[in-house]
């Protein structure tokens, strides 16, 4: 066995120790990206390969959080703004996206770990296959009580609070617009979230270097913590992900206090 593997074991084993013995989040985010630059820099003639090797990475992904004892894992695998783009690479990543929440519903990761599944974001803009993949994926985990998987599918952050306010409004019984406005709170908003009766997220990583949040559960994130790591999705290894179970571990969580 090369040393450098060696190294890396044993580094990955130390660290394993290392974060067990303290707090888990609850509730992690992960914003799946670099799928295409993998892609670039792996020469892949077609950028969808990154995406196909991205989908793979989630399946080790959801063992370490289930090992770890994280109950809740959100992952953004298409935003509103993707929707817009070139209408062949759009197809390609709707396709990926499709056999994978297929493959999951069969999945050991799932079936062992206890995974529900849960599609997030604004469904009817997709396509009626992928719809239909996903009511199949939701009534195929809905008795799996140990974890939950939300996927974060159509979504777009602006577009979910925007949606919730209508929502509230609408269960608003007055004729009046002043006596309205002031009715609306906070807990009106969050009970028609996408997201609604799931803790919000402790920690939210994501990956391939980019520091931003992207839209990504703007509501929900108010006082999660972050960690922005430089590997791309494919490339992800465990001990970024430890290290990132780590550096949530040492920050003072304050909620706004």
């Amino acid at each position: 066995m090369p040393i450098k593997r060696v190294l890396y074991y044993f580094y990955e084993r130390l660290l394993l120790n290392e974060v067990k013995k303290k707090d888990i989040p609850t509730h992690i985010g992960l914003i799946l990206d670099g799928n295409r630059r993998y892609a670039i820099e792996k020469g892949f003639n077609n950028v969808t390969m990154g995406h196909k090797v991205g989908a793979q990475k989630l399946d080790e992904v959801l063992n370490w959080c289930s090992e770890l004892g994280v109950k809740i894992v959100t992952i953004w695998v298409l935003s509103t703004e993707n929707i817009h783009r070139e209408k062949k690479e759009l197809e390609a990543l709707l396709k990926v996206i499709e056999e994978k929440i297929g493959e999951l519903t069969q999945s050991s990761v799932i079936k062992k770990n206890g995974f529900r599944i849960k599609a997030i974001g604004n469904i009817d803009i997709l396509p009626q296959s992928l719809k239909e993949t996903i009511k199949k994926a939701e009534e195929a985990t809905e008795s799996h009580k140990n974890h939950v998987l939300n996927i974060a599918v159509g979504y777009g952050g602006r577009e979910e609070i925007v949606e919730a306010v209508k929502k509230a409004i609408m269960s608003k019984k007055t004729e009046s617009i002043s006596v309205l406005a002031e009715s609306i709170t906070t807990e009106d908003i969050a009970s028609h979230l996408y997201t609604n009766g799931i803790p919000d997220p402790d920690l939210i990583i994501r990956t391939s270097g980019e520091i931003r949040l992207s839209g990504f559960l703007l509501w929900q994130s108010a006082y999660s913590e972050f960690y922005f790591c430089d590997a791309l999705w494919p490339a992800f290894r465990k001990i970024d992900f430890l290290r990132a179970i780590r550096s949530y571990q040492h920050r003072v969580r304050r909620f706004g206090r």
